[in-house]
């Protein structure tokens, strides 16, 4: 297939097929399977874990630094931090955010300017022991604000975080697809990051446009193994969204591949100046005008201030029943991941920020859903509208796709999320598929904290037969599929 962009070649070039997985003999490597954590010889040291625990839930601190670091170390804990532990004989850390098989590749970096709380500079979250480690001591505000062309929510805030991807902790198992992870990984956290700002009483605004170099240099940060993904800053107030939060990056339309495609299709994606987006919008609102709509009435998920409890609680499904779920757990589902106006009254942010979610279509197999027939579906979220495209049930071509996984075929629904690639490009630039992965993985994590919060079983997949999903369930071959959720009554509770 003829590619224009980088980023159409790199995803033909990682697409999973019976045939290519059959010839691949690679081997995993157990010995040289990356940590995922990240150390520093030397820097200040500031623990975090007495502002998480049990014994100190409900203690009311009294000094605006205490406070200030009473919210950051929650903020973290429910973003990503330890959650449960696998008594291995190197004991595997799971962590509030979901990642592919168990790396973890997504880091945390904090720039503090006058937070009271935090000297200024620029800290890493220590995952492993709940803290965080300043190495470097300069107030580098300024230089972030410049990295992110001058962007108006640096005047609102004092406490920015940046989320950066490590190359090889997923390569290590997925080889050249692992940039997809990578992106869906950090598309997870921010999810969480964004959901729990409010619990705290901030507002998250999310960057896309900033000069990766700049960014990667102000970290310190090889550029070779690990790259600036996402820059967060944090306000008191909902801040009007901007014209220069997500813009793009030129087409690379020569390829420069020499002989790392992730990391010389990554640098592809970057920005070292502002490009004008393209402004043309795909006309999305028609899709599918032959099918049948029917208009779905959204039933609100009564959170009863548990999202916490839920994040801690989150977990991959590992195996479902088979048994059917009900048209109101579907719709509660649609309600939390699409609908977020309606959860302003529980405390969440009513309007969070995503890249772009009007370039991303959501398709649902529906396998065992009380009262909805069988078949696969194209969900039209600004409409709530239900079109009806394939009619039969896909149970045993839905496992195939996940590449065997009996996930796919006992799942009682099963989300698609995809975009039309040459359509993001045209608006987005190679940086498209940056902003439409990480948003994809955004929306997974939502589905899986309203799954939890439903007791419903749920597990994201990123590896399918990439063109048979297309095929089978009559996507156009124009939308790349990002990321597959299934969902249903789990066999029992898993750990």
């Amino acid at each position: 297939m003829a590619t224009k962009s980088f980023a159409e070649y790199y995803h033909q070039e990682t697409k999973y097929s019976p045939k290519g997985l059959a010839k691949n003999q690679r081997q995993i490597d157990p010995t040289k399977q990356p940590i995922p954590f990240k150390e520093y010889i030397k820097g200040d040291t500031i623990d975090l874990k007495q502002y998480i625990s049990k014994k100190n839930e409900d203690k009311i601190y009294e000094t605006e630094a205490d406070k200030n670091l009473q919210k950051l170390s929650k903020l973290l804990y429910y973003t990503n931090g330890v959650t449960a532990l696998i008594p291995y004989n190197t004991p595997l850390l799971l962590r509030a955010s979901p990642s592919a098989g168990g790396l973890y590749p997504t880091e945390i970096y904090i720039i503090a300017n006058n937070f009271e709380g935090l000297e200024d500079g620029i800290y890493n979250f220590q995952v492993r022991n709940h803290s965080l480690i300043r190495f470097w001591d300069k107030n580098v505000w300024e230089a972030l604000k410049k990295s992110c062309f001058e962007h108006p929510s640096f005047d609102k805030s004092n406490l920015s975080i940046v989320l950066t991807g490590i190359f090889f902790r997923s390569s290590w198992r997925y080889e050249d697809r692992a940039y997809r992870r990578i992106l869906l990984d950090t598309g997870h956290l921010l999810g969480n990051l964004i959901l729990y700002s409010t619990f705290i009483d901030k507002y998250a605004t999310l960057i896309g446009t900033f000069n990766d170099d700049k960014v990667n240099d102000l970290l310190w940060l090889d550029k070779s193994e690990e790259v600036a993904l996402a820059v967060i800053n944090f306000s008191d107030q909902k801040l009007e969204q901007t014209d220069n939060r997500v813009l793009a990056s030129s087409i690379d339309k020569e390829k420069h591949y020499n002989n790392d495609l992730i990391l010389d299709f990554h640098n592809s994606t970057k920005i070292d100046r502002l490009i004008a987006l393209n402004t043309k919008e795909e006309e999305i609102k028609n899709k599918f005008t032959l099918a049948f709509a029917e208009t779905l009435n959204l039933t609100p998920i009564n959170w009863n201030n548990q999202l916490e409890k839920t994040i801690i609680n989150r977990r991959s499904t590992r195996t479902f029943s088979g048994d059917a779920i009900t048209s109101k757990e579907l719709s509660q589902l649609l309600s939390f991941t699409y609908d977020p106006s309606s959860y302003e009254d529980q405390g969440f942010d009513p309007n969070p920020d995503f890249f772009d979610l009007s370039i991303i279509q959501t398709y649902i197999a529906v396998t065992d859903v009380e009262g909805l027939e069988d078949g696969c579906y194209y969900y039209s979220s600004d409409k709530k509208e239900l079109k009806q495209i394939r009619f039969k049930n896909f149970r045993a071509e839905l496992c195939y796709l996940c590449l065997g996984q009996e996930l796919g075929r006992d799942a009682g629904v099963v989300f698609f999320h995809t975009i039309n690639l040459p359509k993001a490009i045209e608006k987005y630039g190679e940086r498209a598929y940056r902003y439409t992965h990480i948003d994809a993985g955004n929306l997974g994590q939502k589905l899986n904290l309203a799954c939890m919060k439903l007791g419903l079983g749920v597990s994201g997949i990123a590896g399918f037969f990439d063109d048979q999903v297309n095929e089978l369930l009559g996507i156009p071959e124009t939308e790349a599929v990002l990321y597959i959720t299934v969902i249903g009554r789990p066999v029992k509770t898993q750990y």
